[in-house]
């Protein structure tokens, strides 16, 4: 994967109006917080033809998520798909903010990151109480959690974020803010 073409949050506002925002995060960050005039389509299921129509009448495509990875992804995607005029926001909703940059905010909720941590540290505690109390082989658990977390690390995706992400508590309200 080649490094994505970036786009400051700075430089992503003044070009907003003439650009397509595609917010690549869940329905319930995007509910969270978002940037107006941002099109919501989940990176699980970003329809590459889509977008390409989409950003046909634009100067650029700014991808959003919330810090970069998964806008990198969603980049990486439409470039291969042959969308040319594709940008990566730098350091995601979350340096747009930390800009002091408008949003529009919604209903609080965890972010996806924070819930992939916490669930692989219940499965990683729950792992080494199976193993402890119960029988050793709960240790594969721990041990398995570990090893998807060292592969999502090297490969930059996370199979467990992807699974969450289809989650109903990070789907429940698609159709209220997406355009």
């Amino acid at each position: 994967m080649n490094a994505p073409q970036t786009i400051s949050p700075q430089e992503a506002l003044e070009h907003s109006r003439e650009s397509l925002l595609l917010d690549v995060r869940t329905p319930a960050e995007f509910e969270e917080s978002h940037i107006n005039g941002a099109v919501l389509r989940p990176l699980q299921t970003l329809s590459t033809e889509e977008i390409k129509t989409l950003s046909a009448q634009s100067s650029r495509c700014i991808v959003v998520c919330r810090s970069g990875g998964r806008a990198s992804q969603a980049y990486e995607k439409l470039v291969q798909a042959g969308v040319s005029n594709a940008v990566v926001l730098e350091g995601g909703i979350t340096a747009w903010q930390a800009a002091g940059l408008p949003t529009i905010n919604g209903r609080k909720t965890i972010s996806l990151e924070r819930q992939v941590r916490i669930a692989a540290g219940t499965l990683v505690l729950f792992g080494v109480i199976l193993g402890s109390l119960v029988h050793p082989i709960g240790y594969v658990i721990s041990g398995f959690v570990g090893a998807g977390l060292i592969f999502a690390g090297v490969t930059d995706t996370c199979g467990m974020g992807m699974l969450l992400a289809r989650m109903p508590w990070n789907n429940r309200s698609a159709s209220s803010c997406s355009r």
